[in-house]
């Protein structure tokens, strides 16, 4: 076998390892599509007694968003010794003509949503009472159980978690959409 010969063969081969090569390029993955945050400008939660009794319902609105003008807030006044079916109710009105309910859109996304509830003084036990496909709670609808007359605040915190969302997830997992605070009287 001569030289030259050899060498072409040697040439080819090499040449087509680098062709098959070349064509058999990893390639990046898809790009996840972000799942955005909601934006909230007015959450209302109301509350309905079992058995007698007035309903309760307390709404946070800041329509101009954070760097605007301070919330509007309203007292959340409870009755002593009884229990309430609550639901919350997430709205964005930054164009006022076109309000838009997002309470939906979570409901739908509850798997990459939860909503956290925390009682500050007030003699208020929270429980959720949705779940997500994962059986996981969601927070837009509670049972509020009040017990003595007292005072304190309620927060209300709704977490994006998508991909996060787990059953021991906490108030620290994920994106919050909105964090509001009431102030809580239950009185006699």
């Amino acid at each position: 076998m001569n030289q030259t010969y050899f060498l072409s063969r040697l040439f080819l081969f090499i040449l087509s390892g680098v062709v098959l090569l070349s064509g058999c390029k990893k390639s990046s993955p898809a790009p996840t599509p972000e799942d955005e945050k909601e934006i909230i400008t007015t959450v209302v939660l109301l509350l309905v007694p079992e058995g007698k009794g007035q309903n309760a319902s307390a709404t946070w609105k800041d329509p101009d968003g954070p760097d605007g003008q301070a919330p509007s807030i309203e007292n959340l006044v409870l009755k002593a010794n009884t229990t309430y079916r609550g639901t919350l109710t997430l709205l964005n009105e930054s164009s006022p003509n076109t309000p838009v309910d997002i309470t939906a859109e979570v409901r739908t996304e509850g798997h990459d949503h939860e909503v956290f509830y925390v009682v500050d003084g007030a003699s208020l036990a929270i429980t959720k009472t949705d779940l997500d496909r994962n059986n996981r709670p969601i927070g837009l609808e509670t049972t509020m159980a009040t017990t003595l007359p007292s005072a304190g605040s309620l927060r209300i915190v709704l977490k994006h978690q998508p991909g996060l969302k787990r059953g021991n997830s906490t108030i620290e997992t994920g994106e919050t959409d909105v964090d509001v605070v009431f102030p809580v009287l239950i009185q006699d």
